[in-house]
């Protein structure tokens, strides 16, 4: 009886993860910190850089249109709500927090602790939670699309937004997370096709000999889209013209990389539940190593050097979305803080109800 009770609630209906989704990811996240471990080592490999450039092409809009995607269903629902103040609002400013006086204590340098400014990693906490509170605008307008794009492109041309909570990421990557407000699943199967797969190959060796080529003709700072045109020393039209361009390289290869995501249940696929926990974990590992000037070891600069970096980043990173990692960080990750907040009588009535539902349907599979 109590295995027919555990497939009855396997079998119903939003209990599923989909697989997919936790794969692509888990292998995101995995890219990001590989990423982060090259920064250091890149000045010194072309190779190296034309890779970094690549992967800095599309591992973050892979990433934020699965965000988008996962997004749909918000609206100013109380509980919704609250899921995003204690998951996105909270981390922040405990993250926000912990990485200047991380560095204090590695270095001893005062750090200025600033929630106005984000330090390394947090900057997508800010994004997401600003993207995720007007996800009700986009459902609402008729072509959120073309808009979110027309806000990125003024944004690449007005340097003065500052530097106030990373708007110009912030607003910069918000086409992608639209987009992926805008997307059903079908569209996800159609870039998973075979078809696909195979014409990813010759795309992303093209993208890699093109990555060589720009190494010593392109500002890698366009990738992180945290600047304006002009700071960057570009003109003013560069900007919306680098930012339809950035995005269509950006979807072809994150579709590419969608294509080889696999769809079935891997040994990391338990992992993409955790990827939040190793993208702002990983972080003190990679500024602990920068601090103690690790990564100023001459061997490192050679490509088995290389090489082992970035298999021990992809090794930490894989350890920090693991469960126990989770439970051991849930505190500031993802806080309850019943005491927080007002006891919304509807929602009440609705758990009560849906927790009714599950004992008659326990009942019935018994």
């Amino acid at each position: 009886m109590s295995a027919q009770k555990g497939q009855a609630k396997a079998d119903r209906p939003g209990k599923q993860r989909d697989a997919f989704f936790d794969n692509a990811k888990y292998l995101a996240i995995v890219l990001v910190a590989m990423g982060h471990s090259w920064e250091p080592l890149k000045g010194d490999s072309r190779i190296l850089e034309a890779v970094y450039t690549v992967v800095y092409t599309f591992h973050m809009p892979a990433f934020i249109l699965i965000s988008g995607y996962f997004s749909r269903s918000f609206d100013m629902r109380p509980d919704r709500l609250k899921r995003l103040i204690t998951g996105v609002a909270v981390p922040y400013v405990l993250f926000e927090t912990a990485y200047p006086l991380f560095k204090n204590l590695v270095t001893g340098s005062p750090e200025e602790i600033s929630l106005l400014d984000p330090w390394y990693l947090t900057w997508f906490l800010v994004a997401l939670f600003v993207w995720r509170l007007t996800t009700p605008i986009w459902k609402l307008v008729r072509w959120p699309l073309p808009l979110a794009l027309g806000i990125a492109m003024l944004a690449s041309v007005t340097p003065n937004i500052g530097d106030d909570l990373d708007l110009q990421r912030v607003l910069q990557f918000l086409p992608y997370f639209v987009l992926g407000l805008c997307m059903k699943p079908e569209h996800f199967r159609l870039v998973r096709r075979r078809s696909v797969r195979i014409a990813s190959v010759p795309v992303f060796a093209a993208a890699l000999a093109i990555g060589w080529w720009a190494v010593p003709r392109m500002n890698t700072a366009w990738f992180y889209h945290r600047d304006s045109a002009q700071e960057l020393g570009a003109p003013w039209w560069c900007g919306p013209v680098m930012t339809l361009a950035m995005m269509g390289c950006s979807l072809l290869l994150t579709a590419c990389f969608y294509s080889w995501v696999p769809g079935r249940k891997m040994w990391f696929t338990a992992l993409g539940a955790g990827t939040l926990y190793g993208y702002l974990l990983h972080g003190f590992l990679v500024k602990f190593a920068d601090y103690r000037g690790w990564f100023d070891h001459a061997w490192l600069h050679h490509p088995l050097g290389e090489i082992t970096v970035t298999l021990l980043f992809a090794a930490a990173v894989t350890v920090l979305c693991t469960k126990p990692v989770q439970r051991v960080f849930r505190f500031a990750m993802e806080p309850r803080m019943e005491w927080a907040f007002k006891q919304d009588a509807a929602q009440l009535a609705r758990e009560r109800q849906r927790k009714e539902r599950e004992k008659v349907s326990e009942k019935v599979s018994a």
